[in-house]
């Protein structure tokens, strides 16, 4: 039965471990649902509470679940928002540091982060209250949005601009966590600690399980005010304790860190010969591939990359998009190179065929 009404051994073991492995030399506090949906609720619950505050700042291209709460903070495609509306209310959408696509057509180290300031100068000078946001909540890279790398120094000036505000940081590392960029947290490659972490998918290998973590002075809030039926079930959490096991004993962070960073190289290569790939970006086994029409205009390629991943498709790889014209690179953590290098083959095979036909 759930914990909800009874506690039991692989649930404080796992609580245990994730407090071991979370961002953050501080106490924290767990709370457990079935799905990345579900910790992202969570999430924006507790910030109110915890601060008395309503606003949520959220991201355009990111994607947090499709639950109330979740899609109100989703901003990837109009389809998942289409004749919801109202959403949940308090909730501003702002950039992300799309350096390859810069809304404010700068480079980056130069612009010194003008997508951060332009949350200072714009968003809180002008229109939206500081005092009054709650939480702001960030993938640490920008999935369906793209597989969306930030710049180095991008968080870290933002981390600094919310803690002046008293503005909790929270990642949804829902894609990105669990070893996936060869760090437990893909923001662990971005030297910032963040108050919320909030987790799912890669973490239970399958079986359900969203996990919202905290500072433990977060997670303040009054008994009955949360809480999920087959939250933190006991075979999901045996599932859990047993992948970060596996992570562990098969040096699988490593396995990630190794061929990512071959992946990233032969995709460069690749790029070097085919007028279609326009941007290679990503950490560890999470890859992205930007096709575009034309190099120097960088137009959307949103047709030929549909066409790419059905021609890999019919001819035995298994790869999808992100965002309108990503190809997107998210092998097991377990791939071998034997395994990778004809993936890489058929990819570019595709990639050649459908250049040729236009």
């Amino acid at each position: 039965y759930s914990y909800t009404d009874f506690f039991y051994k692989d649930y404080i073991d796992l609580s245990s471990a994730l407090h071991e492995l979370v961002p953050g030399d501080f106490k924290k506090k767990f709370f457990y649902g079935n799905s990345g949906a579900e910790s992202i609720e969570a999430a924006i619950k507790v910030s109110r509470w915890h601060t008395k505050r309503q606003g949520i700042l959220a991201y355009i291209g990111s994607f947090h679940g499709r639950t109330m709460g979740a899609v109100s903070l989703t901003a990837s495609k109009p389809a998942q928002r289409a004749r919801f509306s109202p959403l949940v209310p308090g909730v501003e959408h702002i950039f992300y540091p799309y350096c390859y696509r810069c809304p404010f057509n700068l480079e980056c180290p130069s612009c010194e982060y003008a997508c951060v300031d332009y949350i200072d100068e714009y968003l809180f000078h002008r229109y939206v209250p500081p005092e009054e946001i709650a939480m702001l909540m960030a993938e640490p890279i920008q999935g369906e949005g793209g597989y969306v790398v930030p710049p180095d120094g991008y968080f870290k000036k933002l981390k600094k601009l919310l803690d002046e505000h008293g503005i909790l940081f929270a990642v949804d590392e829902v894609q990105s966590g669990i070893g996936r960029t060869g760090k437990w947290f893909a923001i662990e490659h971005f030297d910032v600690t963040p108050d919320i972490v909030c987790m799912a998918k890669g973490i239970a290998a399958g079986m359900p399980l969203g996990v919202m973590a905290s500072k433990a002075e977060i997670q303040d809030w009054q008994s009955g005010s949360h809480a999920s039926t087959f939250g933190g079930n006991p075979v999901s959490c045996s599932a859990a304790l047993a992948v970060l096991e596996v992570i562990k004993s098969e040096k699988l962070m490593e396995n990630a860190q190794n061929l990512g960073a071959y992946l990233i190289d032969r995709l460069e290569e690749m790029k070097e010969d085919h007028p279609f790939i326009g941007d290679v970006r990503g950490k560890g086994l999470m890859v992205g591939v930007e096709l575009v029409k034309d190099k120097d205009t960088k137009e959307i390629a949103k047709k030929e990359a549909g066409e790419v991943m059905m021609k890999c498709f019919k001819k035995g790889l298994a790869i999808v998009t992100c965002g309108p014209n990503v190809i997107r690179w998210m092998p097991p953590l377990t791939i071998t190179k034997d395994l990778l290098e004809p993936s890489l083959e058929i990819f570019e095979e595709s990639l050649t065929e459908v250049e040729k036909g236009h």
